[in-house]
């Protein structure tokens, strides 16, 4: 191991930066060029199929087998004049990335010889083994049919030589065991309730898109120096390992030059995004060292989603060209800064207004406080629901920690704008307004923009802050599908302004006016969803404090934050929206268990591993060299002097056996606790088990193998070490 560290250190010193090739200097002239987009399909499809394809993805009207057959040859022919040999469904399994399975276009006609072909049943749908991914109880071993489909709102791409079909999965029996399907149902289910509150100020609003601008963040490590740390390869963080004397600290990283190595790369991923249509827009480095940061132009949410499960896989294809590899941990070292996904949602009308930003009149603005009075009221009442959506393995180490948004939801609008909504409030009195009333009030709703205008600084320390035109649910991680989260906000969104829009039905059918009807539920809403509002630091202890005498909840615990999905007001938002049905639901939270489950598995015996052969062994051989030396000493001196000289070696080697034998200990304790956890028969009590009895472990005997690493000598340490991770280039 140690000669590996070492090799891996010489080959770095003979990297060079990868020269990268633009396809043109216009990059319109290559943008979206590997993608099945509405003016490819104006090529190559017959007039009346793309007419089918296009109500499909705006109307939802289902087309019929012949018109599918059309379609398929169409989309066959487009990708022939690439040379693709082969189409997949390319789907988003309940794992972290996506699944294909690769099928010629070859087939054997009525005389036996060979030709391409794709039909349009081929493209439709297919039969993977749903039995593979993980579903929670859904399918058996035995039981392996499901289903792939088509999700036509989503072009199709070529990636390399293969024609990539985005799809839904489903099993044989028809329940999702994927991401896209209940993402699907959650964007129709806030398009559907939005629509319905637009209606009161905007009557020819007939549909709601939910937009997303991911953010993601990750880490670049030097591909040699990754393979000789096993943790990194098995896990996908560094389970030992003393800081750097310099890490993050002047923040010159994050305000540096990004090092000719990670800029080809960039450019390259950048190039290739834009084959995909993918508007990769901002590149640059993060607060940690060798940490970056890819974002791009918002798009709809499933097409954003999409594009950022594209973006994972391509950069880590391409960083290989690179020498490089992507670390998409939330927290693949300790430390510094992990990685996030920041999540920036927005609502817009099919008429050009977008929800969450004011306007210049007091009519639209009241529309606009409608909009964000609710998302208040959303994350109020589903707090334990968003956090669930979350939490993760990974993302653990980063909630809680005074570097990432805390595990404590809460929403940061800025000072004016939260003062602006109390004075509505108090404005928005019980008795009846009167026309003078209504003036003052609309004329203090107007200021709205110019507020926000001024109103330019962000919380860091927000989970979920309002930034002028959207919200940034900030806590989600790097390596996390973006659907994740963005069913449980569409879902919840839809149901709040179910909610919403029911009260005050309810108030017009006793014979309010519906403008007063408005007035008093919005006044409730705000007064009712205040203490979601925070402008302070999320990460002090003070916050803590006060979130709970607020009756904000503060979970770390993973297993616990997962069964938050089962909470009454969790499955009236899931079920009552029908975004899942019973069994789906359960096995979603089967499956987020046993994910925990497993990686902390994992990582305590890659731990066990390491530190009983290679960190032990390590620590012996330095231990009698310095025995080696003491015994020296001892034939060189006399017993006073050598009793003088030989002190700080004797209590080192002593220093080095306590951490030694700790570490042996502690690695038999946790195989133990493993054992006990592994023989346990539901998924909730072997993850518990595995939070309360393993997981503890991996910290502790972190903590005796970073002690060994300050002690022994550097020539002989098997790992890669911090400073040659973070800071090689």
């Amino acid at each position: 191991m140690s000669k590996m560290r070492f090799f891996a250190l010489q080959e770095l010193a003979n990297r060079r930066p990868i020269p990268v090739d633009y396809p043109t200097e216009k990059l319109s002239d290559y943008y979206g060029a590997h993608v099945f987009d509405r003016k490819k399909m104006q090529e190559f499809l017959p007039r009346e199929a793309y007419k089918a394809v296009i109500n499909a993805i705006e109307k939802g009207i289902p087309f019929n087998r012949e018109m599918a057959d059309m379609i398929a040859n169409g989309m066959k022919s487009w990708a022939k004049t690439f040379n693709v040999t082969h189409y997949t469904h390319w789907f988003q399994p309940l794992t972290e990335g996506t699944a294909e399975k690769h099928d010629g276009f070859i087939e054997f006609d009525d005389d036996g010889d060979v030709i391409e072909r794709f039909s349009g049943k081929l493209l439709i749908q297919q039969e993977p083994d749903a039995s593979s991914f993980p579903n929670g109880g859904i399918r058996n071993t035995f039981e392996a049919r499901g289903y792939t489909a088509w999700d036509v709102s989503s072009p199709a791409f070529i990636v390399d030589k293969t024609l990539c079909i985005p799809t839904i999965f489903i099993s044989y029996t028809g329940e999702a065991l994927d991401y896209k399907t209940p993402l699907l149902k959650a964007l129709a289910a806030v398009d559907k309730a939005a629509t319905e509150v637009c209606k009161m100020f905007v009557p020819d609003v007939k549909r709601v898109y939910a937009n997303l601008g991911w953010e993601q963040e990750y880490f670049l490590v030097d591909t040699a120096l990754y393979n000789a740390r096993p943790d990194l390869c098995i896990t996908g963080r560094t389970l030992m390992g003393h800081s750097s004397p310099k890490d993050q600290q002047l923040d010159d990283h994050y305000f540096g030059s990004i090092p000719s190595r990670v800029t080809n790369f960039m450019k390259e991923l950048e190039v290739e995004c834009h084959k995909l249509g993918i508007p990769v827009k901002t590149r640059h480095n993060e607060a940690a060292p060798n940490q970056f940061e890819l974002a791009p132009i918002f798009e709809d949410v499933n097409l954003a989603n999409d594009h950022n499960q594209l973006v994972m896989d391509l950069m880590k294809r391409i960083a290989t060209k690179h020498n490089f590899t992507v670390l998409l941990h939330e927290k693949p070292f300790k430390g510094v800064n992990g990685s996030g996904k920041h999540n920036n949602w927005s609502l817009c009308t099919d008429t050009g207004i977008n929800l969450f930003s004011p306007t210049k009149t007091a009519e639209g603005n009241m529309l606009f406080l409608t909009f964000v009075v609710n998302v208040l009221m959303m994350v109020y009442k589903n707090q334990d629901l968003l956090r669930a959506s979350i939490v993760s393995a990974g993302n653990s180490h980063r909630l809680g920690a005074a570097e990432a948004p805390p595990a404590i939801l809460s929403i940061f609008l800025g000072g004016h704008l939260s003062h602006m909504l109390d004075e509505v409030a108090e404005n928005l009195g019980d008795a009846k307004l009167t026309a003078e009333k209504k003036k003052a009030l609309q004329l203090g709703i107007s200021r709205i923009p110019a507020i926000l205008l001024d109103n330019t600084d962000r919380n860091r320390t927000s989970p979920f802050a309002f930034t002028g035109n959207r919200f940034e649910f900030r806590a989600a991680g790097s390596s996390a599908n973006c659907a994740a989260s963005m069913i449980v906000i569409n879902a919840a969104m839809a149901h709040q302004l179910n909610e919403f829009k029911a009260q005050i039905d309810a108030l017009v059918n006793e014979g309010m006016e519906q403008e007063e009807a408005l007035y008093k539920v919005l006044k409730e809403t705000i007064i009712a969803s205040k203490n979601i509002r925070f402008e302070g630091d999320g990460y002090s202890d003070e916050w803590k404090e006060e979130a709970l005498n607020r009756g904000l909840t503060n979970i770390c615990h993973v297993p616990e934050a997962i069964m938050k999905f089962n909470d009454p007001q969790s499955r009236s938002v899931l079920i009552g929206e029908n975004i899942f049905n019973e069994n789906e639901l359960k096995c979603r939270i089967e499956v987020e268990l046993e994910k925990y489950t497993k990686k902390v598995q994992i990582e305590s015996r890659i731990l066990g591993d390491l530190a009983i052969n290679h960190i032990v062994p390590t620590a012996v051989i330095y231990q009698n060299r310095l025995l080696e030396n003491l015994r020296g000493l001892r034939e060189t001196f006399s017993p006073e002097e050598y009793e003088m000289l030989g002190a700080d070696r004797r209590e080192l080697v002593k220093e080095i056996q306590l951490h030694i034998l700790e570490i042996k200990k502690l690695v038999y304790e946790m195989t133990e606790a493993r054992k006990i956890s592994n023989h346990l028969e539901s998924e909730i009590k072997k993850a518990y088990s595995y939070q309360e009895m393993v997981s503890p472990y991996l910290e502790k005997i972190r903590e005796h193998i970073d002690h060994l690493e300050l002690e022994i000598d550097d020539e002989i340490w098997p790992l890669p070490k911090y400073r040659e991770l973070l800071f090689t280039k």
